[in-house]
């Protein structure tokens, strides 16, 4: 029996205009309860990039990083069932709640999918809506060796142009 895995809640502010989505939080997330808490995760490496920032050491600094640039962040399921931390061994899965969470947060208005399987989850389960825009981005894991953090970087300064 593969334990049932539930999410964080997002981290977020009124003042968001931006979402970025993962699927679910990896085990050492889970276990650290900080959202991209695996050392080799290169999520903060590339969110300090972007805004030309060293990379902040304490969670509580990260999560302002991202609340001060107007950008939150969730997963798109709410609970699952897997073994180990890759999107590919999610079964069972509930979705959170995004039109509630869209009432509440009204300012967002573009959404980010950090991985394949955090935008096919969301379309499964959400769907598009015409008043958002959506973008994916390369997976931050350090499993997605398929690109350097470098060009991971530059991959993600898509979301610069739509930041106040």
């Amino acid at each position: 029996m593969n334990p049932v895995k539930t999410a964080f809640p997002p981290i977020i502010d009124k003042s968001c205009v931006l979402l970025i989505l993962g699927t679910m939080p990896g085990e050492r997330s889970i276990q650290l309860q900080q959202y991209y808490g695996h050392k080799n995760n290169q999520f903060w490496k590339i969110m300090s990039a972007l805004f030309g920032l060293p990379v902040p050491e304490n969670y509580e600094e990260r999560k302002r990083l991202l609340l001060d640039h107007h950008i939150g962040l969730w997963d798109v399921l709410s609970s699952c069932e897997g073994k180990g931390s890759a999107d590919h061994h999610i079964f069972n899965e509930v979705c959170n709640d995004f039109p509630a969470f869209y009432k509440q947060y009204p300012r967002i208005k573009i959404v980010v999918f950090d991985s394949t399987h955090a935008e096919k989850f969301y379309l499964r389960h959400v769907g598009k809506s015409p008043d958002k825009h959506y973008i994916r981005v390369p997976s931050p894991s350090t499993a997605h060796a398929g690109k350097s953090l470098r060009q991971k970087i530059e991959e993600w300064k898509v979301i610069l142009e739509f930041l106040p």
